[in-house]
């Protein structure tokens, strides 16, 4: 009997897996999407003959989308389900990326390059919240930690492609945006056979079917259970923007925005984004193929030191892993700045503070804030406050990305590395201060211990 009831828990738990895994496809995409443009800019630079605004528009425009996707993802989210408005992003990551790779002027490439922001938008905001949704408490900070993990892995994806396929020549950037349809296809087969997030049944009187998705994941009894628990949370819930925005869901609303504005502003999609074009550019004598390479390294931390964040974040906590975090972030940026601004630095130096930065990113900062996002937010508004958080985090993001070049044509770029390095001080005591411990506790008891 020991041994079948083991037996099922495991086979449970494999389905979870499995559904975790085919939604984060989105952000595989979500991640390949937003760093092809590291190695597309150098050569669309190039061909297009760009000035700096330029660059930074056609670098900005998907961000753009992704706010947009964002903002609406909610409404979407809320009235069609998780699993539809997936499939809605799956269709557009795969029209964005042909559309890209077709463009023949710069404004085709940036409206393309737009609407593959918006599946991005809409797939950041719901492929946490599903996860979420299905997942046992005890392991939810790995499983939706699955979807930082794709993210990271497209990231070195992108890199890695880029380096490769630059050895094509000047049109090769075509290529770098094309391939991304292939994961596209994918992305849309597999949702097709996955159920819809059984909460979001449950919050939408559908009982039945969520409770058979419950059983299949939990056991029948535990379902019941959990069936009870989303229907009393639920019952004091309005799922009304009202409720989003009054006083009882401030507090939860400010840490959510803030976490997401934090994991931006310290500059790290300066590095993603743009890090060719500062190894090329501020470093004399790389070649495009070595700035690309570098690239693959930064890709390569990243991914592994992602890894070491699902190990740790169930078992020390999510305040721990985020202010470990920030902290090392700001230090690692001190590094730099003292790297860039002291004559004749090591060049070590410089590339290690930065892989140190990435590295202290990877740990905390980057699937911190989008597990707590998921976490703190009541059921029937949980996709509405997310679109908000998450929209804040995409604001940032575009921001950053739309005034990094300016910014280091007016401060140089150890002075824009120092604000980043100031921000993620003030991240490290935003956290010790304001920011409360979700670890191990199920949704409906996050809810409960907000309220109180």
């Amino acid at each position: 009997m020991e041994s079948n009831t083991i037996d099922a828990k495991a086979q449970s738990m494999g389905y979870v897996v499995l559904l975790a895994i085919t939604t984060a496809i989105s952000g595989f995409l979500f991640g390949f999407d937003t760093a092809v443009i590291n190695g597309v800019l150098l050569l669309l630079r190039r061909q297009f003959t760009l000035s700096n605004l330029q660059t930074e528009v056609a670098a900005s425009s998907l961000l753009l989308g992704c706010l947009l996707g964002a903002a609406g993802a909610s409404m979407i989210g809320d009235r069609y389900g998780r699993r539809k408005s997936l499939i809605l992003s799956a269709v557009l990551f795969a029209l964005s990326s042909l559309g890209a790779a077709a463009a023949s002027t710069i404004a085709f490439f940036s409206i393309a390059r737009l609407i593959g922001g918006l599946a991005i938008g809409l797939a950041s905001v719901l492929t946490p919240v599903y996860i979420a949704e299905i997942s046992p408490s005890k392991n939810r900070g790995t499983l939706v930690s699955m979807n930082q993990l794709a993210i990271v892995i497209g990231i070195l994806a992108a890199y890695l492609v880029n380096w490769q396929l630059s050895k094509m020549g000047e049109a090769s950037w075509r290529w770098m945006l094309a391939v991304a349809a292939i994961p596209a296809v994918a992305f849309f087969a597999g949702l097709f056979a996955i159920p819809e997030s059984p909460r979001w049944l449950i919050s939408r009187g559908r009982y039945g079917e969520g409770q058979r998705i419950l059983a299949r994941i939990f056991g029948a009894k535990a379902a019941e259970e959990q069936v009870r628990s989303v229907q009393k949370a639920a019952a004091g819930e309005e799922g009304s923007w009202h409720e989003v925005f009054s006083p009882a869901m401030r507090k939860r609303l400010g840490v959510g925005m803030a976490l997401a504005l934090f994991s931006q502003v310290t500059g790290i999609n300066t590095v993603l984004y743009y890090g060719s074009i500062i190894i090329s550019e501020h470093f004399p004598g790389q070649s495009t193929g070595m700035a690309l390479a570098s690239n693959v390294i930064i890709g390569a931390v990243n991914l592994i030191f992602t890894i070491v964040a699902m190990v740790f974040l169930d078992r020390w906590g999510r305040r721990a892993i985020l202010m470990t975090a920030s902290g090392g972030m700001g230090l690692a940026l001190t590094l730099l700045v003292i790297g860039l601004h002291v004559h004749n630095a090591p060049a070590g130096l410089v590339l290690g503070s930065i892989l140190l930065y990435v590295a202290f990113f990877a740990l905390g900062m980057g699937p911190g804030p989008w597990l707590i996002i998921s976490e703190i937010f009541p059921t029937k508004v949980r996709g509405r406050a997310a679109s908000i958080a998450t929209s804040t985090l995409w604001t940032g993001t575009l921001v950053v990305t739309f005034t990094f070049l300016t910014l280091v044509n007016l401060l140089n770029l150890w002075g824009t590395f120092a604000i980043y390095g100031a921000l993620s001080f003030v991240c490290f005591f935003y956290v010790w201060k304001a920011v409360p411990e979700t670890k191990g506790r199920t949704l409906e008891q996050i809810q409960e211990a907000w309220g109180k």
